[in-house]
């Protein structure tokens, strides 16, 4: 009866082995960074999404909030970026405005009560 040992090959990798490894992966993150980039940009553009979640789409991925005055120069910047008008986004600050106007009148009542 001979039992089979079994044998490990240990396999030392080179700095350079290493060094490539390393390379491959930066390069395989930024190939995804850049694919969630792109798909953000669709997301942006695309008609097929209502005017808020396209503003939404680019409130996230700038990190910033519409701005509430209709004059604002950013709003230039957003129409030319999504696509949508200058006067769907008063539109959509105006929506805003009264949104807020009315979960601050239903908290006051609430406190009131």
């Amino acid at each position: 009866m001979s039992s089979a040992v079994p044998t490990y090959i240990d396999r030392h990798f080179t700095a350079l082995e290493l060094l490539a490894d390393h390379r491959e992966r930066l390069a395989l993150e930024e190939e995804e960074r850049e694919r969630k980039r792109t798909n953000q940009f669709e997301e942006l553009r695309s008609e097929v999404n209502s005017v808020p979640i396209r503003i939404r789409a680019w409130e996230k991925m700038h990190g910033l909030r519409l701005p509430s005055d209709p004059t604002h120069p950013i709003l230039r910047v957003i129409t030319s970026t999504t696509g949508i008008s200058l006067a769907c986004l008063r539109e959509e600050q105006q929506a805003r405005r009264v949104n807020q106007m009315t979960r601050t009148s239903a908290k006051s009542e609430d406190t009131n009560a």
